[in-house]
């Protein structure tokens, strides 16, 4: 759920620094989770400074862009779609898996738009979920003790791959770049092409009447094109014809891994003001997970200070007033859109506990 945070009280009785003292480093100065432990220091090092000048994935005015339309979201003139992966891998960057994901992504959209008559904003969980939060960092496999996956960007899957190697944060930069690269060349060269939804195959969905049903949107949408055609509506170079070639499909993962995260932060200007400020360029939306998001720790201190709007893992351990504090942490100034909240309470305990 989007959060308008106009209804959140002022309080502000947290340990964090002004926005003055705010640096993309200044988390590690407080506690955290989840953190990495690996052997070689200098080697993370001279990744990290391989990392600080590696070139952005994404820009300001796209960020700027996603946190207008989620605006309508908050607003309820709009409807927000995430999806994807729980944990991406590294060698889900290829044409079919992406294109796989792609569809389906566009499939639950325009069942939505068709539906609700409202548009839709596509959030995809790709080009950078490679990390995987976990209960403990050591896991006893035939009767050792491993280090637990951590996802791709940290350690692999193989037993003996398990030890945290600082190249896989380039790995995964570069990986993302490839992805990122892929999903945008097949949307500009009209791969969500309305005027086409039957070429998004549904050979992913077993039940025929989920089927039917969807291929009967499909011949509802199909004959509606036909008649805005006919009566010249739709003609190629109106800005409707554009707006049903291609889509908005915004990048987002979990803010994990802050030795990365900092990296892909840059102080840029605000194409909007003409202010600096500071953006994370890794990707369009971040969340803090609902492991990681004590208001007095690391993440939270890291998130608070991007531009970028974010999400944050909400399940039943949150106390009403520790949401009130942590919503006046990340997001003081109250803006519509900044923040939306993921719920992880189950579908059959949300009435009674939101």
């Amino acid at each position: 759920m989007d959060v308008d945070n106009e209804q959140v009280s002022n309080e502000n009785s947290n340990n964090h620094a002004s926005d003055d003292e705010w640096t993309p480093y200044s988390w590690r100065t407080k506690k955290i989770k989840q953190n990495v432990s690996y052997e070689n220091q200098e080697h993370l090092q001279r990744v990290i400074e391989k990392l600080n000048h590696v070139p952005p994935l994404v820009t300001p005015a796209e960020i700027n862009k996603l946190r207008h339309q989620l605006e309508q979201v908050a607003l309820k003139k709009a409807f927000l779609l995430q999806g994807g992966d729980c944990a991406e891998l590294f060698d889900y960057c290829s044409q079919e898996q992406i294109e796989s994901k792609l569809k389906v992504l566009l499939q639950m959209s325009l069942v939505i738009i068709w539906g609700s008559r409202i548009p839709v904003i596509r959030i995809a969980r790709m080009c950078g979920q490679y990390a995987k939060p976990r209960s403990s960092e050591m896991e006893m496999y035939e009767g050792k003790e491993i280090h637990a996956f951590r996802g791709d960007i940290i350690n692999g899957y193989e037993p003996t791959d398990r030890k945290p190697d600082p190249d896989r944060l380039l790995r995964a930069y570069f990986h993302s770049a490839a992805t990122l690269n892929y999903v945008r060349s097949i949307i500009g060269s009209g791969f969500a092409d309305l005027h086409n939804p039957d070429k998004w195959s549904l050979n992913h969905v077993r039940s025929k009447g989920t089927r039917q049903e969807y291929q009967t949107i499909i011949d509802r949408l199909t004959d509606a094109l036909n008649f805005m055609k006919t009566i010249g509506a739709d003609f190629p170079s109106s800005s409707l014809s554009n707006s049903l070639n291609s889509i908005d499909l915004f990048m987002s993962h979990e803010g994990l891994i802050l030795d990365y995260e900092q990296c892909m932060t840059r102080l840029l200007k605000d194409p909007e003001t003409g202010n600096l400020k500071w953006y994370n360029v890794g990707a369009h939306f971040l969340w803090v997970g609902d492991r990681t998001r004590s208001i007095d720790e690391a993440h939270i201190e890291y998130f608070r200070g991007i531009r970028n709007p974010i999400g944050i893992k909400v399940g039943p351990s949150m106390q009403s007033d520790e949401l009130k504090r942590l919503l006046n942490i990340v997001n003081p100034n109250k803006e519509i859109g900044k923040v939306t909240l993921i719920t992880r309470y189950g579908c059959d305990n949300c009435n009674h506990v939101i």
